[in-house]
This record gives C-alpha cells, structure tokens and sequence, in this order.
C-alpha cells in the first residue's frame, strides 16, 4: 500500500505540476511577457509548488530531513538530471541574461542557504529575508524583460484567462493531494526499510517532485522553446530556495541537520558551478580572442552565444548517478 501511495503521489505531481505550467504560461502570454520571463517566474513556480507543498507539509508534520532534503536534492536532481537528459538529447543555446542575471541569483542563493543552516536551523527571520529576496528577482526579471523589448517573442495564449485560473486551481488540488501522498509513503518506506529521511527525501522525494520540470523541460526542448528549458531549471531552483524554504521556515522554522546536509549542499553548489562552466561561450571567446589580439581580453566577458552541448549534458547526468551512488 504505501509503495501505491508512493506511484500515486508521484503521478499527482506530474499532472497539477503539468496543468500549472500549462495554465500559468497561458494567462502570462495574456500579460505579454517574453518567453525567458515566463521560464524563470511563471513555469518555474509551477513547477516549483510541489516542493513548496512536499516541504511545508514535512516541516508542519515533523519531518524536517524531508523537508530540506526535498529542496536540496530537487535543485541538484534539476540542474544534473533534468538538464543532462534535456541537454543530451539537443543542443541547447542560453541567452546572455540567463548567464548575467538569473544564475548569479541562485548560486548567491545557494550558498546564503549553505550559511543559513550551519546553526542548526532555518529560522523565520531568514525565512522572511528568502522571502523578500524572491519578491525582488521576480520584480527585476520583469523590469529586466521590459527594458531589453523582448515582447516580440510572445506567443499568443493558448487559452482564455478564465480557462487558465481554472486550470491552476485543478492543478494545485492535485499538488495537495499529490504532496501528502507522497510524504505518507516516502516516511514509512525510509522506516521500514532502515533507510534514513534524508536519503529518501534527497533520492526519492526530490525526483517526485523534480518531475514537473523534466517534463516541461523535454517538451520545451522539443518545441525547440530553450529558454523556457534553462530558464525553467534556474528559476525553479531560485524558487525552492528563496519561495519554498523561505515561505517555509517564515510559517515554521526549519530544523536542520548540517552534519548530515553539508556535503550535499556542497554538491549542489558544485552542480551549479559545473553548469556555469558549461553554458559560458569560452571556446567562441577565445577563438575571437586570438583573432583580434590577445591584447584585448575585453572578448571573454561576452556572454553571447552559450550553448549546453550534447557532451556536456551527458556529463552531468553521469555526474548525478555518481552522487546518488555516493550518498547510497
């Protein structure tokens, strides 16, 4: 029964994280908002609400292991998973802004949460401070989206505004559901089984509700959509750190474990770096470099033209079966 809890959750997840990524981009097309915007606030929320609820409902319920594990292995499950499947089957380009803007937010969130947890907790003045910070990164990529005229690149919705609220109603009933489910299962398989919270929460947990964004980032890789694709991974990972444990330990502080999550966070950390590396157009800054004269060292801060290659991608996924490995 509680492996059927487990299949059940997981399929709740994926259809309301499905529905409010659809409904979501429906009514932000209504409000004229480019697709990279829509990526990195509208579809990551999206597709970031089962973490939130998973680890709201784990911290409530006194499973704080799951609660953090959930957000951690979720951020490394998106960027090492999710985008090394997404990125081996296609090339995928990634625009300067993302670069700029958009990953420098959430490794700076990163590692804020890393230092944020070293005292044993996630308290809620921190909480609110997560909190307010995820207010502005939402306030300045629309401001950003505004001031570089991306509106072009919208497309028309695909249904009317009170089709779309309806569909993320649907969707966030399905989350709730879904979210509780999943905690049942995930809790009582860890203790029959030996198997610490932690390592169910990081494994198990985070790749339930790391299904929302394989699934919007495969489909938008085969719309030939990439920025909703990298746009969505970034953003939602921003959202789990700054939304989900933010408004978490806001309602009720976290209780946290450093010992045990502290090479997992670095881990992340180190997915997040890894993916830096990998999207910045070095190759491209340095053939112009040499064409031009290495006097003019002006050529590696372009950040036109990155690309997550197929080999790269593959890399990552190899990198995160390493991890789960390690940590099993």
């Amino acid at each position: 029964m509680e492996y059927l809890k487990l299949l059940g959750g997981f399929i709740l997840l994926l259809t309301g994280g499905d529905l409010l990524v659809r409904g979501g981009v429906s009514l932000a097309r209504h409000f004229k908002v480019s697709t990279l915007v829509i990526g990195i606030t509208v579809v990551a929320f999206g597709t970031s609400a089962p973490e939130f609820i998973v680890s709201l409902d784990a911290a409530i319920s006194g499973h704080p292991e799951i609660s953090i594990g959930n957000v951690v292995g979720s951020n490394i499950a998106n960027i090492a998973l999710v985008l090394g499947l997404t990125g081996t089957l296609m090339v995928m380009p990634v625009k300067r802004e993302t670069i700029r803007f958009a990953w420098p937010v959430m490794f700076i969130a990163s590692i804020l949460f890393y230092l944020f947890i070293m005292n044993g907790q996630v308290g809620r003045v921190e909480g609110i401070f997560f909190f307010v910070a995820l207010l502005w990164f939402i306030w300045k990529s629309f401001q950003r989206s505004r001031r570089q005229k991306e509106a072009h690149e919208i497309l028309p919705p695909r249904y009317s505004i009170l089709v779309g609220f309806l569909i993320i109603a649907a969707s966030v009933v399905a989350l709730a559901f879904g979210s509780r489910i999943l905690i049942e299962g995930a809790s009582t398989i860890a203790r029959s089984l030996g198997v610490t919270e932690r390592i169910i929460s990081i494994t198990i947990v985070a790749f339930g509700t790391s299904l929302p964004e394989l699934a919007a980032s495969v489909m938008a890789a085969i719309k030939k959509e990439a920025d909703i694709s990298i746009g969505n991974i970034i953003g939602s990972n921003i959202f789990n750190l700054l939304g989900v444990i933010g408004l978490t330990a806001a309602i009720n502080p976290i209780l946290v474990d450093f010992a045990s999550f502290r090479i997992d966070v670095i881990w992340m950390l180190g997915f997040a770096l890894a993916l830096l590396l990998f999207v910045i157009p070095l190759r491209k800054n340095l053939a112009v470099l040499r064409e031009s004269g290495w006097h003019n060292l002006s050529a590696l801060r372009n950040l036109e033209g990155g690309h997550l290659l197929r080999i790269e991608g593959f890399l990552l996924f190899i990198f995160y079966v390493v991890y789960v490995v390690s940590i099993i």
